[in-house]
């Protein structure tokens, strides 16, 4: 088994112990429609989280998005906010950063598709004022970290993170400004 299906091993056992209904997975053809539509691939272990956990419904607190389908979708919210940037004076969103979960009061975790190891950031919108790429911070260097992080129980996220030294706040993701102005 390689370390990649490991984590998807665990992911799943995971999520099938803490989600009491897990939707069905997104078929490779539902992924594959995806990337199409996004104009790019999405991470390879993102792409297998969809494919063999569920097609969302998992994760931390919220939960993640799903990737297809109806409603609110990682697909549909990712144009959402695409849009929603193109047209402010303070642009805030970079292509090829997909919004895969929603914390609430706007605030999203998202991949960065165009970083090799699929940074996990956090936008913030609170923190935009007069400049977009405030808002943006690196919650885990890859979303394998970032699982991990989820797995052992010791994301920012939880209720009683302020008590173990051992949580990580998220901090600044410095290439924003350069990644929101392509």
């Amino acid at each position: 088994m390689t370390p990649l299906e490991d984590l998807v091993a665990r992911v799943t056992a995971k999520a099938r112990a803490t989600s009491t209904t897990l939707p069905p997975a997104a078929t490779a053809e539902e992924v594959s429609s995806a990337e199409a539509a996004l104009g790019f691939a999405l991470p390879p272990l993102l792409a297998s989280l969809y494919r063999d956990v569920a097609n969302g419904g998992w994760g931390p607190d919220y939960q993640l998005l799903p990737l297809v389908g109806s409603g609110r979708t990682v697909l549909s919210e990712y144009r959402s906010e695409r849009s929603a940037s193109a047209r402010e004076a303070t642009p805030y969103w970079p292509a090829g950063v997909l919004p895969i979960l929603d914390w609430g009061c706007a605030m999203y975790a998202a991949v960065d598709c165009h970083s090799e190891p699929a940074t996990v950031l956090l936008f913030e919108p609170n923190a935009i004022e007069d400049d977009g790429a405030a808002a943006w911070f690196v919650d885990g260097e890859s979303l394998a970290e970032w699982l991990e992080t989820w797995l052992a129980e010791k994301g920012w996220y939880r209720e009683d993170a302020a008590d173990d030294e051992d949580v990580t706040e998220p901090t600044p993701w410095e290439p924003a400004a350069s990644r929101i102005a392509d």
